[in-house]
This record gives C-alpha cells, sequence and structure tokens, in this order.
C-alpha cells in the first residue's frame, strides 16, 4: 500500500489524477445509467443501448488510464505506440461490451455478476495493452505481486458493481454502482501502477512513430468529452424516461382508480400500487400497502403461489381486512408493463355478494321462504338419510299435520293472517322438537315432522301430543285460533321406503279430520283403501265437467194461493261411468274440501240460467250456492257475466244459501249479499231451522224467501213440536212480509197442513220427482206432456 500512495504522491501530477476521477466517475455513472436503459429495453434498442454503454464505460476506462499516465512524470522521454493505444481501447470496449451483454442475460441471477467481471477483466486488458504502447527511455520492471493484486481487485469490485447498479429502482443503487465501478477502474490503475519500476536507460531511444504526449492529451480530451457528452445525453434520457414513467404512472393509477374491482401492481410478490376500490375494500390506506408482501391480504400461501405461477386461472381466496376479519374473493393475474418494466397487475374481485347470493339460492332452494322451515326436497332427503342410517332394530317417526279449517282463515282474515298462522305453527312446533327432530313446510298449510329415533310408538304419541299442546297455547294477540290434524307413520312397521311412509302419514292424517280433527291417528292397514278409494273419487270429480258426467234434474215448486206452478229448482246429478249415480250427499263435501266446488258450481248456474232462458213461461230457476262460492271474491262478478251470456233476466233467478255460510264472516257475507241483491237477483234462505237459525239473521240480511227444511214438514202429522215449529216459521215469515216455501211435501196429509196453516208455496215428490227438464215441458212452454220422475233417488238433492 505505500509504495501505491508513494507512487500517486510522487510520481503523478495530482491535478490531472483529480481530472481522471472525475472521468472516470462520469463514466461509470454514464455506463450504469445507459445500461439500465438497456435493461429496459427490447430487441435492436437493447443492442443499440448496450453499444452506447459499452463505447461509454470503455472510453472511460481508457480515458482515466491514459490521463492518470499523463499525470504520471517519470523525468525522462516518453511516448505512446499508435497501434497498441488504438488496440487498448478496441479491448475496453469489446470486454466491457461482453461483459455488459452477460449482465443482462434475462432469467440468470449470476449474471450481472459475472458480466461484472469481464468488464474489470477489459479495465486490466485495456490497462496493461496501454502500458505496452507506452515507450520510455529506460527498462520497465513490474512487481508481480501488485499486477496479481490489480487484477483480482478490480475483478472483485467489478462483479459487485453491475449487481448493485441493477438492482433496485432508486437512484441510490445506480450511483453505487457508479462509485464501485469507479473504485474498480481507479484502483485496479493505481494498484499497477504502483507495480511498475523504471530504470532509465540513456541508450534507449523512443521510436519515431510514437505518439508524443501533446497528441495524446488532444485524444484524451476529446474522448473526456464524449464521455461528458454521453454523460449529459444519459442525465436528460434519464430525466425524460422518469417523466414519463411518471405520466405513465399517474395515467395508469387515473385509469385504476376508474375500476369497479380492486387493482394491484405487483413486482414479484411485492404490492407496487394499489387502486382506491382496492383500498376501499381492504380498509389499508394505499401508503400502507405500497411495499407490503401479497401475503399480508392473502394469508393462503397455496393460492398466492398458484396466482404467482401465471397460470392465468382465477383463484378464489380469503382477503383480509383492515379489522382482520376475512371474505371471498377471485384473483386474476396479467402481465404488464408498467414504469417501463415487466410487472402483475392482479384484479381483485369480490365474491361476498355473490357467495351470499348463493348461499341464499341455496337456502331457498332447501327452505320454505314464508317460515324458513325446510321444504319437501330437503324433507326427503333428510328422511333418505336417515333410513340409510338406521341400525337394525331401531326405527324412526313421520307425522304428517294439516291445520283444521285453515281455508276459513284466509277467507275471513285475508292472506296476510294465514301467513302469520302459518309462521306461528313453525315457530311454536319447532320449539317443541328435540334433537335431529325436524320440522317441514310441504305446501299450503301442510306440515310433516321427521322424528329420527322413535323408541316405539308411545315416543311418537308423546311428540304428537305436545305440538297439539303448542298451538292450543292461547294468544291474546291473535284473533284465529290454530288446531291440526296429525297422521303418524312409523318405519319399518308401516312402510319400507320414504314414499310408502309419507303416504301412510298422509293417509293417517285424512283419517284424524274424518274422527273430530284436532287429533292425532296412526296408520292403520285397512286406511289405505279407504284413502285410495276417496282419492280416486277426488280425481274424478274434477274431470267429471269436461268428461260431460254431471247433468241437472228439476223440481216444479207450486204457489198454494194460486195453485200453479211458479218455478223450478235445479238441482245436481253426477253419473260416473263404472260407478254408476253417486249420492251429491257424497261428492258434493268432496267437492267443497278441494275447491272443485267453484268450477262445478259455475258450470250448474250457465246451465240452469241458459235452459231457464228458454221457456216460454217466465218461471223463476232457484240454484243452491255452496258456501265456498259465496265468499269467492269472484262470485259476483261471474254471476253477473252468465246473465249477460245466457239473456236471462236478474228476477228469475233465485239464489240459495244456507244459514251456515253466515255465520262465518257477518260483514262479507252481508256485502256479498247486498252486491247480488243490485245485480236483481232474489235471494232464499235454505233449509231454514237445521243450522244456526237466528232471527237477526232474518233481520240483518236481504232475504226474499224462507224455506223450511223437509225433514220438519215429514213430521208435522206425527210430531207436535214439529208442527208447532212448522207454525211458528210461517207466522214469522208473514211478520216479516217473507214468502215461505216447504219443502219436502210428500204426502196429501202434509199439504192439507200447509194449506191449513197458510203456507205459500211448497216443493217436493208429491208434486214431481226431480226429473230432466223435458219431462216439464207443459209447465215450461204451455204444452202437456207426461211427467217425468227421476228414479236414480228416493230424495230430493241439492248442490250444497
Amino acid at each position: 500500500m505505500l509504495k501505491i500512495y508513494q507512487c500517486i504522491a510522487t510520481a503523478h501530477d495530482l491535478r490531472l489524477v483529480g481530472l481522471a476521477a472525475v472521468v472516470c466517475i462520469l463514466a461509470s455513472y454514464t455506463a450504469i445509467n445507459l445500461l439500465r436503459h438497456a435493461a429496459k429495453s427490447h430487441g435492436r434498442m437493447r443492442v443499440v443501448w448496450l453499444s452506447v454503454s459499452a463505447i461509454s464505460t470503455g472510453f472511460g476506462i481508457w480515458a482515466t488510464h491514459f490521463i492518470a499516465m499523463l499525470a504520471f512524470t517519470p523525468g525522462i522521454p516518453s511516448g505512446y505506440n499508435i497501434m497498441l493505444t488504438i488496440l487498448s481501447l478496441a479491448a475496453a470496449i469489446l470486454l466491457t461490451d461482453l461483459g455488459l451483454g452477460v449482465s443482462l442475460i434475462r432469467n440468470w441471477r449470476h449474471g450481472p455478476w459475472l458480466g461484472g467481471a469481464i468488464v474489470a477483466g477489459g479495465i486490466a486488458s485495456m490497462h496493461y495493452i496501454g502500458m505496452a504502447a507506452f515507450e520510455i527511455a529506460g527498462v520497465i520492471l513490474w512487481d508481480p505481486v501488485l499486477v496479481i493484486v490489480s487484477i483480482v481487485l478490480g475483478a472483485g469490485i467489478g462483479a459487485i458493481a453491475l449487481p448493485v447498479g441493477l438492482h433496485g429502482r432508486g437512484e441510490k443503487w445506480k450511483i453505487s454502482g457508479a462509485v464501485l465501478l469507479t473504485l474498480a477502474i481507479c484502483s485496479h490503475h493505481f494498484t499497477a501502477m504502483g507495480a511498475v519500476s523504471i530504470i532509465p536507460d540513456p541508450t534507449m531511444e523512443i521510436s519515431q512513430s510514437a505518439l508524443p504526449a501533446g497528441w495524446l492529451a488532444i485524444g484524451v480530451a476529446i474522448a473526456s468529452f464524449a464521455i461528458i457528452g454521453l454523460a449529459l445525453a444519459g442525465v436528460v434520457i434519464d430525466i425524460r424516461d422518469h417523466r414519463r414513467s411518471q405520466l405513465e404512472i399517474e395515467r395508469m393509477r387515473d385509469l385504476a382508480n376508474a375500476s369497479v374491482e380492486g387493482l394491484l401492481v405487483c413486482d414479484g410478490d411485492v404490492i407496487v400500487s394499489v387502486n382506491t376500490s382496492f383500498s376501499d375494500l381492504t380498509g389499508f390506506a394505499a401508503a400502507n400497502l405500497v411495499g407490503s408482501k401479497l401475503a399480508r391480504c392473502f394469508p393462503d400461501q397455496v393460492a398466492c403461489a398458484k396466482l404467482l405461477s401465471r397460470s392465468e386461472l382465477t383463484v378464489e381466496t380469503q382477503l383480509r381486512h383492515f379489522d382482520g376479519s376475512l371474505s371471498p374473493v377471485e384473483l386474476i393475474l396479467r402481465p404488464i408493463e408498467f414504469a417501463g418494466r415487466p410487472h402483475d397487475v392482479v384484479a381483485v374481485r369480490d365474491l361476498k355478494a355473490r357467495k351470499d347470493a348463493e348461499q341464499h339460492i341455496y337456502f331457498l332452494a332447501h327452505h320454505d321462504a314464508l317460515t324458513s322451515l325446510p321444504n319437501r326436497n330437503h324433507f326427503n332427503s333428510r328422511i333418505d338419510q336417515e333410513i340409510a342410517a338406521l341400525k337394525a332394530g331401531k326405527s324412526l317417526a313421520v307425522l304428517c299435520l294439516d291445520l283444521d279449517r285453515f281455508k276459513e282463515v284466509n277467507d275471513l282474515f285475508g292472506h296476510a293472517a294465514g301467513d302469520k298462522v302459518l309462521q306461528k305453527v313453525a315457530s311454536r312446533v319447532s320449539a317443541v322438537l328435540g334433537e335431529r327432530q325436524i320440522m317441514a313446510r310441504l305446501g299450503g298449510d301442510e306440515f310433516a315432522v321427521l322424528m329420527p329415533h322413535a323408541a316405539n310408538p308411545a315416543s311418537a304419541s308423546r311428540l304428537a301430543e305436545a305440538i297439539l299442546e303448542a298451538l292450543r297455547a292461547p294468544d291474546g294477540a291473535s284473533e284465529t285460533d290454530i288446531a291440526t290434524s296429525i297422521g303418524i307413520a312409523l318405519y319399518p312397521d308401516d312402510a319400507t321406503d320414504r314414499e310408502s311412509l309419507l303416504s301412510h302419514a298422509d293417509t293417517a292424517l285424512y283419517r284424524a279430520k274424518t274422527e273430530g280433527r284436532n287429533t292425532y291417528r296412526f296408520f292403520e292397514a285397512k286406511m289405505g283403501a279407504e284413502v285410495r278409494e276417496r282419492r280416486m273419487l277426488e280425481h274424478d270429480l274434477r274431470h267429471a265437467t269436461t268428461r260431460d258426467e254431471l247433468r241437472l234434474v228439476y223440481q216444479p215448486q207450486k204457489d198454494l194461493s194460486s195453485n200453479r206452478i211458479i218455478g223450478f229448482e235445479a238441482l245436481l246429478r253426477w253419473k260416473h261411468p263404472s260407478r254408476g249415480e253417486i249420492s251429491p250427499a257424497d261428492f258434493i263435501p268432496i267437492a267443497e274440501e278441494t275447491g272443485a266446488i267453484l268450477q262445478i258450481g259455475s258450470w250448474v248456474l250457465k246451465t240452469a240460467c241458459r235452459e231457464a232462458v228458454t221457456w216460454t213461461q217466465p218461471l223463476t230457476i232457484a240454484v243452491n250456492v255452496s258456501n265456498v262460492q259465496l265468499y269467492d271474491p269472484n262470485f259476483v262478478r261471474e254471476l253477473h257475466q252468465i246473465l249477460l251470456e245466457t239473456g236471462l233476466p236478474p228476477r228469475r233467478l233465485e239464489i240459495e244459501i244456507t244459514e251456515t255460510a253466515l255465520v262465518r264472516d257477518f260483514t262479507r257475507a252481508l256485502a256479498m249479499l247486498r252486491q247480488i241483491k243490485a245485480i236483481g237477483v232474489r235471494i232464499a234462505m235454505d233449509d231454514f231451522g237445521t243450522g244456526y237459525s237466528s232471527l237477526s239473521n232474518l233481520r240483518a240480511f236481504p232475504f226474499d224467501k224462507i224455506k223450511i227444511d223437509g225433514s220438519f214438514i215429514r213430521s208435522v202429522n206425527s210430531n207436535s213440536q214439529a208442527a208447532t215449529i212448522v207454525r211458528a216459521v210461517l207466522g214469522l215469515g208473514r211478520g216479516l212480509g217473507l214468502p215461505v216455501l216447504a219443502e219436502g211435501v210428500e204426502t196429501d196429509a202434509e199439504l192439507r197442513f200447509l194449506q191449513h196453516e197458510a203456507c205459500d208455496e211448497v216443493q217436493g215428490y208429491l208434486l214431481g220427482r226431480p226429473g230432466a227438464i223435458s219431462g216439464f215441458r207443459d209447465l215450461t212452454h204451455g204444452e202437456t206432456t207426461s211427467d217425468a220422475i227421476d228414479e236414480t233417488s228416493d230424495a230430493p238433492a241439492k248442490i250444497a
């Protein structure tokens, strides 16, 4: 070290040494700066920038050497061999170009280290070729140790300079690389100069072709100016690229912020930039995320590795928020050019809304929207699972529930009240269920309960009683009472598959309804045939109208004061193709329970009015109307439409209604009857005395006639109480100004009693059995024909 120091301090002009250091620094900074531009370039432009950088660096090394050589003052004549001087410059440029090219080999992390070492080799080659070009009147001796040290020192520092200069984007890395490269050049040169010893020899002459030091000074000056120019050009280019990068970054940031999806720009797994959507999504400030690892936001390392593997597939993972909570997101990675370098952009799509929607859709697919109970599909799947898991010797029970008179709740209080009842049933029954027991809504007011571990029928009975008791509990806020019927079937005692199990529970439910309601029944084998018979009848009844199996028969009504026929009552009959004649007492209740009565009742009204309008005599036609029809909101409009279509005058139509229909909803029934009266149709109270007979009903409702039930008429000559009731009704009618019609008159004695008591009208077998209207043509058209008698019935039957 002392020898090197003495060489610099005593054998060199320190002013020129300082100039050499400045030139070296400019050359090194220019080299690193241009090398960075080459690293960001592609194709031909990379070759161009590499060449410019190599020339700049080579000239810098060469200029540094020869300025330092000019500063060297051995005190004896000296000169420079032209060819070797040029060769030293070429060696510096070519080896530097090779080293810089190796340092930029893609995806090779050792490239910058090896490239730096090659550049150091160029420094050494240029130096020793340049020293060979140095001609002096004397002998040059070399210290081999310092020669080796100079080469190793230059190679070591040069190998570090390029990796440092290319490492980061910051200015500090660029300056650090330039300083290290300067240090590599200077340390090599002055160490190598310290290895030189010159022994003057006056006998040795300098060749005539040797380049004088003055000319060399001019060449070095030109090289120095070229280096300075390249350095300035590099600075200008760097500033321009920096501004362009900033504009590009700002433009990309504006575009990214306009996106509703979260966007991250990453360099590897390091976050470089985020948009406002991602910042809002996570709750982190953008400044807190830049420079962080992806794992800070996406804790699933497997998902991050899959994302960075560039599989170009969407990756679903969890996003960590500022408060530590996690939410589902979808990630998509695409390569982009950002700030002049390749980066990755990650699009982050929030899946919370979609996942919530999927869960809601799944819930709706398996649950009832109104009560949130499992639906039929879910219940069926659960039964199948429990049957499959059931061990030998064990059993399970299915309880089918159907609310009693639920349709009346909807009719009287509206569907909103009905929905509340269903929700209350779901809540109360669910509260009494045990572990693994579930309740499902199968549809309408039908529910089912699964009891996976039914030790014996008694345990199923206890559950059924608990359900009935829960529903009986008083509720002061409710306007309706809740009652249900329950059918129970056991597996494997009653059935060995789900379909049969549910069918048998439904059969037991039907038995519970027919035996008093608000109770429960177990399935018994004999129930199956009865239920099948009824369901076949229901099915056939729904198609009876379209199959033309229904017909009307007519029974005349007579005015006793004028002794003439004043009208007919239309009565419904059903002739089944295989069962024959079916009594209205059997099929009318089924029609009312299933709702088929609406279609059948409409057909009866149309048929009766269409028939009556063809009569030449202006006789009335009486039609029975079911309770279900009366409370149908479309009934009055339909009735009016039938009258318009058929052309029958409204005063010739008489609607017969039982008092049972009035007690369900007094206000609604009154409104319906007033609407019927408003279109001119007459209204008769049918079967007076057998139902909820009330004098207030006669006063409140707009009736035009009272009909005494035939059961009282048949007993007037044998039962004094029946006779008294008939007299009272007749007196009541006279007092209210309402005509009274007695039904079921079959004997002369009954007729004489009614005539004696001043009854207004009569109807019964004595006047004529119900029959086809063609048998009464003498009455409807004023012609004489034989009486028609209905041979299919022993007693008159009505539609309701």
